[in-house]
């Protein structure tokens, strides 16, 4: 079983954490690597991630910038630090020097090639900081109704999450443009 396992994570593109964290990857409590993320192998001791954090689907972390390769023989290498309650957005690319501080949300697509500072939203490419994380928030805050905010039993988390469930959500994303699900 733990072949198939094996070959089915090689095959889903998935990253062995623990090889990289033996390797010297630094890595916090409670962080969420969701599929298709890459953390740099070459060079993940130069990687460290703090508490706290999710890495949606397809992130890619990297510490190394090869392209001076063929005309320095030589590759760049720098240091990545992401702070403590960071959210990186699906298909986002934080290059090789970048520090990310704390209570920060990177939108997706990003590719964030300098420093994004502590309580901060940032998004495009190259990323840019558009709000603070704080304002954000509060703007999102008052846009949850009770009509338009569900328990976690209105997500795929529900063994029992029924197409009637699926239709209450689409319908009230239509009413009131967004929701906001546990």
């Amino acid at each position: 079983m733990k072949i198939i396992k094996k070959i089915l994570s090689r095959i889903r593109g998935e990253q062995n954490i623990k090889k990289l964290l033996k390797r010297g990857l630094k890595i916090g409590e409670r962080v969420t690597i969701m599929s298709g993320v890459i953390i740099d192998p070459s060079h993940c001791w130069h990687i460290e991630i703090g508490n706290d954090v999710i890495l949606a689907p397809r992130v890619h972390i990297l510490a190394h910038d090869a392209s001076t390769k063929i005309f320095l023989n030589h590759t760049r290498v720098a240091n990545v630090k992401i702070g403590n309650k960071v959210f990186i957005g699906a298909g986002s690319i934080v290059l090789p020097g970048v520090t990310i501080g704390d209570n920060v949300v990177i939108g997706a697509g990003s590719i964030v090639t300098k420093n994004i500072p502590s309580d901060s939203l940032a998004v495009g490419n190259p990323a840019h900081v558009i709000s603070s994380l704080t304002e954000f928030i509060q703007k999102q805050q008052q846009k949850m109704l009770t009509e338009n905010t569900f328990p976690k039993e209105f997500t795929l988390r529900n063994k029992n999450f029924s197409l009637e469930q699926a239709d209450r959500l689409r319908k009230a994303s239509e009413k009131y443009e967004e929701i906001f699900v546990e």
